[in-house]
């Protein structure tokens, strides 16, 4: 049969995966915590599991969550959002990127994306008929060079996807960077599509600058999360949309026919779960201390780099220790040193490869020190 996607095959996330568990090694590719969610999280999906809200949630949400959402958003950011016309609880992150995209995107529509990227971005665009436009970040800063972007918009630029902080690199964006973008975009009607779903995972003092909260964007900008990243329940696959009224509207005529609704005993968890700050506020100096744990472990190693800014994920550069390409090294290091990472040129739609490994640090200590033993014995 045709295909609509023929570029897309198996997700080298699920390649890693299997081929760490063929060589039992440790496997440090795939984002996933190694460890369970708070006990207080898990009896209160039981407590509602066994009074009977076991049935169909509305289609926008349960309001108890849509309202806890607004009042953390505003407690942390400033921004005001209305609990029943402006956020949508959705089946995880990635739906809510794919109803975003299709909300705004038809055929022939250019979107900008600034990689190395997430994967579901590319596809979600080439079934609505988009065109996807790239932007390459390069190692070692992976700043967004501002002249490029005025070069690559266009009449037909519709939509630009931005994840921030930023899977694989790490990158935090930060307020200049959002007025260089209201700058470009302001006489044009491009919309916004904001992956955030490590925003409670920053380091060092760096601050979380959504992309709403830039007055010129706010209008323009769905922001897409996930409470999977923040609370360790990846698994749960619950995430939420915020945009102004009359982009939710769109928002949620894709939405009720892609998951229609999200299971209904987790997102009253959830909102009881929200009511406590420290419960996400804490996130960040946990994984801190996470990365920093790795660092030091691997401190004497041969690779190089620099410290991750955000998100669970940190890259290490083997620049000028071999011309092997990362992809074959990632595989070697799993099959002969027992521990699995990710390629970042797999991010990149041309493949570049700037000798890059990306590990997971959502990990027990125990595993990470494990890791690095293993990255300290490598012979190059």
């Amino acid at each position: 049969m045709k295909t609509k996607l023929p570029n897309v095959g198996t997700t080298i996330f699920t390649t890693m995966s299997q081929l760490a568990q063929q060589h039992g090694a440790l496997n440090l590719s795939q984002g996933f915590p190694s460890f369970d969610a708070a006990p207080e999280l898990i009896n209160r999906v039981e407590t509602y599991l066994r009074k009977g809200v076991n049935q169909y949630a509305p289609m926008t949400g349960v309001a108890p969550l849509r309202e806890m959402l607004a009042q953390k958003t505003e407690q942390i950011s400033g921004l005001i959002y209305h609990p029943e016309r402006e956020i949508t609880v959705t089946s995880g992150a990635t739906e809510a990127l794919f109803a975003a995209i299709s909300a705004v995107v038809s055929p022939g529509d250019e979107v900008i994306i600034f990689e190395p990227a997430y994967d579901s971005y590319v596809p979600a665009i080439e079934l609505n008929g988009g065109v996807p436009v790239f932007i390459s970040l390069q190692a070692p800063d992976f700043k967004v060079s501002w002249s490029e972007v005025s070069e690559k918009i266009t009449d037909r630029t519709r939509l630009m996807i931005i994840n921030t902080p930023h899977n694989p690199t790490g990158q935090v964006w930060h307020k200049d960077d959002l007025n260089q973008l209201a700058r470009l975009i302001k006489e044009r009607e491009i919309y916004l599509v904001a992956d955030e779903v490590y925003e409670h995972i920053t380091f060092d003092g760096i601050p979380h600058v959504s992309v709403a909260q830039h007055p010129d964007l706010f209008e323009r900008t769905f922001v897409c999360s996930s409470f999977g990243k923040t609370f360790h329940i990846t698994g749960w696959k619950v995430g939420y949309c915020l945009a102004p009224a009359e982009l939710s509207t769109e928002f949620r005529k894709i939405h009720q026919y892609l998951t229609f609704s999200t299971v209904t005993p987790i997102q009253f968890a959830l909102a009881d779960y929200l009511q406590e700050p420290e419960h996400y506020l804490s996130v960040a100096e946990f994984y801190q201390q996470k990365r920093d744990f790795f660092l030091k472990n691997l401190e004497g190693s041969a690779f190089s780099w620099k410290p991750s800014q955000g998100t669970f994920f940190q890259s290490l550069s083997y620049q000028g220790l071999s011309e092997e390409g990362d992809a074959e090294l990632a595989i070697r290091l799993t099959r002969e040193y027992g521990i699995a990472s990710i390629p970042t040129s797999v991010f990149y739609q041309q493949k570049t490869d700037q000798k890059l490994l990306r590990f997971c640090f959502a990990k027990d200590n125990s595993m990470l020190q494990q890791a690095a033993e293993r990255l300290l014995k490598i012979q190059w």
